[in-house]
């Protein structure tokens, strides 16, 4: 039976635990030149509505490790980007490649596309989550910190697609989270409302220094995502004290790490000091979007 990476919260945790165990092993096998062609002759589509680096290039790099081919398709160079439906595209594309990675504003279309999809379809970054992100961040925690149990997580910054994304991970995975965010940029209130209903451990406040003092995991994004860039003003007035930097460490853990899922703009939301400090395990998380996505494809179409 076919099955997507749509949201985390489809996933159990055992099928998470699963992915992250395949993870170790593909990563180990790359950085000892094993070969793991585990999808030889198999072509991956990538749509993309937004634009992208780190998930062009993960998806991309990752297909030809497994020994496969992917395909790069734009919003502007195909007919979804000219009104075509969705489903229409979705049942044409099933019969050309044995996977589907989507990269767009809308959850909606993701569900729809991999509803009308016989193939797998993996969710690589709407407004409302990102899943692949998720996983990449608490693989890079498990290598750093052996386990993201009995941590204390903490997202700091805008209630969006990362901070439900989270939240779902919470849910999933029983782990403690903390969630600061300024009033009126909270996260989406059926996400909350499904993860106290699964018994999540999760504490929301608007106060970004309650939310870090002890944590073992820093995290944050920028104020103004894709779409709201006519918002950056109110955004920067809004999210003022929200920021990550030296001071807001100082209260957490004192062996804490801090990610951010990229691109960052440096003093911003995070201080450049921050971002190269001890503490900082940035450029690992972005490294590990690569090992997880190979896992998650393995796992869909292996």
């Amino acid at each position: 039976m076919k099955k997507d990476f749509l949201c985390l919260s489809d996933w159990t945790r055992q099928e998470l635990e699963n992915i992250f165990t395949l993870t170790r092993d593909l990563k180990a096998k790359q950085k000892a030149g094993i070969r793991h062609h585990i999808l030889s002759g198999q072509t991956f589509g990538m749509i993309f509505e937004k634009s992208s680096t780190r998930t062009r290039v993960s998806f991309e790099v990752g297909m030809m490790h497994l020994g496969g081919h992917a395909i790069f398709l734009s919003s502007s160079n195909t007919q979804m980007g000219r009104g075509e439906p969705i489903k229409d595209t979705a049942r044409c594309m099933a019969r050309f490649v044995d996977g589907v990675m989507i990269r767009t504003f809308s959850q909606q279309s993701v569900e729809e596309f991999a509803q009308f999809s016989s193939v797998p379809v993996i969710n690589g970054l709407t407004d409302m989550y990102h899943p692949c992100q998720i996983m990449a961040d608490l693989f890079t925690v498990i290598e750093h910190k052996g386990d993201y149990q009995g941590l204390t997580f903490c997202w700091i910054g805008d209630g969006n697609n990362m901070a439900n994304s989270w939240i779902n991970a919470a849910a999933v995975l029983g782990f403690e989270l903390r969630v600061a965010t300024p009033k009126g940029y909270e996260p989406n209130a059926d996400v909350m409302k499904r993860a106290a209903d699964a018994g999540a451990r999760i504490v929301y406040t608007n106060d970004p220094q309650v939310a870090a003092c002890g944590a073992h995991v820093l995290n944050t994004d920028v104020w103004a995502s894709m779409g709201q860039e006519a918002e950056q003003q109110e955004r920067e007035k809004a999210f003022a004290g929200y920021q990550i930097n030296m001071d807001l460490v100082a209260l957490a853990d004192p062996d804490c790490v801090v990610m951010h899922c990229l691109p960052a703009h440096r003093d911003e939301e995070i201080t450049d000091e921050v971002m190269e400090s001890r503490h900082s395990i940035i450029f690992d998380e972005a490294e590990n979007r690569l090992h997880v996505q190979k896992a998650i494809m393995a796992t869909l179409m292996g």
